[in-house]
């Protein structure tokens, strides 16, 4: 064997002994959520699946992305906001032994105009309940002041009725894993569930380090999932020199990148430390990647390729639909059960554009 094949052989075994190190490390830490790669890419499926735009095939679970490590799920409700484009769904994944909530990112032909609008937004909404903790009026509204917020708690309350208190699994990509965040803080804090864990991926901030306090005492399930140099992770801008004025990421996250050269490339899944800004994890490299942003796993996350936020519907799933004065839809497996209110008596502190 020549030089250059044992040097190869060499660092192949270096990366393997650091990256089977670090894991062993980690798992001996109980103090945070242990990352589960199997589940990582059972949810990064849903998250895919709930961008979708053909409805039936969504809410049948029919569609080409309900498939592989999802087969089986029984969607329980798919909830559309058309007035705001935002799109989830909520039903039982029985191999999880686990409701799951899933939330649609931004639309891609909307994302580049999305992540320039992100440079200047500025923590304006004061959390309710959270002295200090200030939060994105756009992602808080995504979730708190739109037809989403009632369609999933609905839907929640009707699986636990059908299936017992099953864990919660919420899930999302993009500004559907600032939602999510959102969505699981509500479960635990307003609805008083038990065993809520969030694993979003390509997360933006949403908050600054007060609200990063609560919500890791709260929700100490959660891990974020990072790619590469996807560039939304890095995004409303964190400035180190304004620690308490700017937004911060809450623990934990999971930084998915490539290391070696040339033929030699070697995946690693890296679990960074539990402050939320791990500087040797994404933030390690520039943010300006879209292609990054989606895909993660290898799967594809982002709508159809129109990126609008068009929705296409057979006539036979009518008889499962509900819909208010807006336009808005909720299309339930239990009709009789499903909750859409009509956005009359929401916050007025709180309206606004969604971004």
């Amino acid at each position: 064997m020549d030089g250059r094949r044992w040097l190869k052989v060499a660092i192949l075994l270096c990366l393997v002994v650091v990256s089977a190190g670090r894991e062993l490390k980690f798992r001996h830490n109980h103090q945070f959520p242990i990352y589960n790669h199997t589940l990582a890419t059972i949810l990064v499926e849903y998250a895919s699946a709930v961008y979708l735009s053909d409805l039936t095939e969504l809410f049948t679970w029919t569609c080409s992305r309900c498939d592989g490590l999802t087969k089986g799920f029984e969607m329980i409700e798919l909830i559309v906001d058309v007035q705001h484009c935002l799109q989830g769904f909520v039903g039982v994944a029985k191999d999880l032994n686990a409701i799951v909530i899933a939330f649609r990112g931004t639309q891609e032909r909307s994302i580049q105009n999305w992540v320039e609008d992100l440079y200047w937004k500025q923590l304006d909404l004061n959390y309710p309940g959270m002295p200090d903790a200030m939060v994105h009026h756009g992602f808080y509204n995504a979730y708190h002041n739109t037809t989403v917020r009632p369609g999933v708690l609905s839907a929640v309350k009707e699986a636990q009725e059908l299936y017992g208190d099953l864990q919660i699994m919420v899930t999302g990509h993009s500004m559907g894993g600032a939602m999510a965040a959102f969505c699981g803080l509500d479960l635990m804090v307003n609805c008083k569930a038990q065993n809520v864990q969030v694993m979003t991926f390509g997360q933006p901030r949403v908050g600054n380090s007060a609200f990063v306090s609560y919500y890791n005492e709260l929700m100490p399930n959660t891990i974020r999932v990072t790619n590469g140099h996807d560039m939304v992770p890095h995004l409303p801008p964190y400035y180190s020199y304004f620690p308490q004025k700017t937004y911060h990421h809450f623990p934990r996250e999971v930084w998915l990148h490539s290391i070696g050269f040339g033929s030699l490339v070697y995946p690693v899944e890296k679990v960074c430390d539990g402050s939320g800004e791990d500087p040797t994890c994404s933030r390690s490299v520039s943010g300006k990647s879209i292609s990054d942003h989606l895909m993660y796993y290898g799967v594809k996350l982002g709508g159809d390729p129109e990126g609008t936020c068009r929705i296409v519907m057979d006539p036979h799933v009518a008889a499962y639909r509900t819909e208010d004065l807006s336009g808005n839809l909720v299309f339930s497996k239990y009709p009789s059960a499903s909750v859409l209110k009509i956005n009359t008596d929401l916050d007025p502190n709180v309206q606004g554009s969604i971004i």
